[in-house]
């Protein structure tokens, strides 16, 4: 591999990994060096909240790559190191140990961090966030100790972790200060689909439903009080109220940041030797037709191969229509495209038998489908909306019209 200064990435997570990886997939010669905060290799994340906790992947199996891959790819992972500074007139990025490394090229793949609940009680023991490897074996041996549990947020981390807990037999309640179930991410007719399925589980979802304290006994969580005078008993407390993009050293150092680091259709910030990619980033998405923040797996890893194109001479705009995908009990949702502003919504499928997709539109135009145990209508609305392919609301209803027929008509 090259010597000198080379590419230097800041996180172990999808993005950072996906960055280093493709760099040398596309033939980069330099130097990689990846700064990963937590002590175990790159992993993935999704199966966190779900198959790892039901004890159906072991730690082992998250892993992206073995140890023996970074070395054997000339790739210098630094495990339990962290980022301090950025020294951008000199290209240096600082390191908490006192040490320093050069860049041709630095990476920002920093995530984003949970938001943390700002009540009475928050600290007690038996109150966790699940975010990490470490938060989900702290989870995990809690889990064994109490009798029942409360989930505060009902977004998707809130629900798959509901799921698993109803799974492994404990009674689960689901404190959500919205409205209705994930309205953040899905339309009102997924959230009742949703909410409706939790509750067969045996879940008990309060929405509209503010927490003001979490009672302790003995330093350990014991209930949690709602803003109605409600009280829920709980020893174990999962909190998902959403995350915020890391950009601390993207500020400090003087970087664009809003509502996460400012990047073009390449990754490039507004020096440019730094990149960014992943839950960290804000950028112009063209399918969207505006400023985006996006928190997946996809959006991750597409970026980080943006961004390593891009340092390898070899840039590409980074245009792929959003999909994002959530695993509850029995039911795969799979969702394409941003359904945000829609105002008709399609239903295509059986809705009460639970295989189903919502088609969304938006002054006449498809903008998103959103499939429940449908994964060919998945797939198909990934390659109509990549195609810029829209079926009339009527087709979408029909189920007898071919929708995948529009797609050799528009290649004839």
């Amino acid at each position: 591999m090259g010597d000198g200064a080379g590419v230097v990435i800041v996180g172990g997570g999808q993005a950072g990994y996906q960055t280093a990886e493709s760099l040398r997939q596309l033939g980069f010669p330099g130097a990689i060096t990846v700064i990963a905060a937590e002590d175990f290799p790159p992993y993935q994340r999704p199966p966190l909240s779900k198959a790892y906790l039901l004890g159906e992947v072991d730690r082992h199996r998250l892993k992206f790559r073995t140890e023996e891959y970074y070395a054997e790819h000339g790739i210098d992972l630094r495990l339990g190191a962290e980022a301090t500074a950025i020294d951008r007139a000199g290209k240096r990025l600082l390191l908490a140990d006192g040490t320093s490394l050069a860049y041709s090229h630095l990476v920002l793949a920093t995530g984003a961090r949970v938001r943390l609940l700002p009540i009475p009680g928050a600290e007690l023991a038996g109150v966790h966030y699940l975010r990490s490897l470490a938060d989900v074996e702290a989870i995990e041996r809690r889990l064994g100790e109490v009798a029942a549990v409360a989930v505060i947020g009902a977004g998707f981390i809130g629900l798959e972790f509901a799921a698993v807990a109803r799974k492994l037999g404990k009674p689960v309640t689901v404190l959500e200060a919205a409205p209705r179930v994930m309205a953040r991410v899905v339309a009102p007719e997924l959230s009742a689909f949703f909410d409706e399925t939790h509750r067969a589980h045996g879940v008990d979802i309060h929405c509209d439903t503010a927490v003001v304290e979490i009672a302790g006994r003995d330093g350990q969580a014991a209930e949690v009080v709602c803003a109605d005078g409600h009280r829920v008993a709980a020893g174990l407390v999962v909190v998902g109220i959403g995350v915020i993009p890391e950009t601390g050293l993207a500020d400090a150092c003087g970087l664009t940041c809003d509502d996460g680091i400012v990047v073009d259709g390449h990754g490039s910030t507004d020096d440019p030797a730094i990149f960014a990619a992943g839950d960290c980033t804000s950028y112009h998405h063209p399918f969207a037709g505006r400023r985006i923040r996006l928190e997946s797996v996809q959006n991750a890893a597409d970026q980080g191969r943006t961004v390593a194109a891009a340092i390898a001479g070899q840039a590409r705009v980074y245009d792929t229509v959003p999909w994002f995908w959530s695993d509850q009990y029995d039911v795969k949702l799979q969702m394409v495209g941003l359904s945000a502003g829609c105002e008709k919504v399609v239903v295509r499928g059986d809705r009460a038998g639970g295989k189903f997709s919502l088609f969304h539109y938006r002054e006449g135009v498809l903008r998103a489908v959103d499939s429940v145990n449908r994964p060919a209508d998945h797939i198909l609305a990934r390659k109509l909306l990549a195609a810029g392919i829209s079926p009339t609301p009527e087709q979408a209803a029909d189920a007898d019209f071919k929708l995948k027929d529009l797609l050799g008509a528009a290649s004839a």
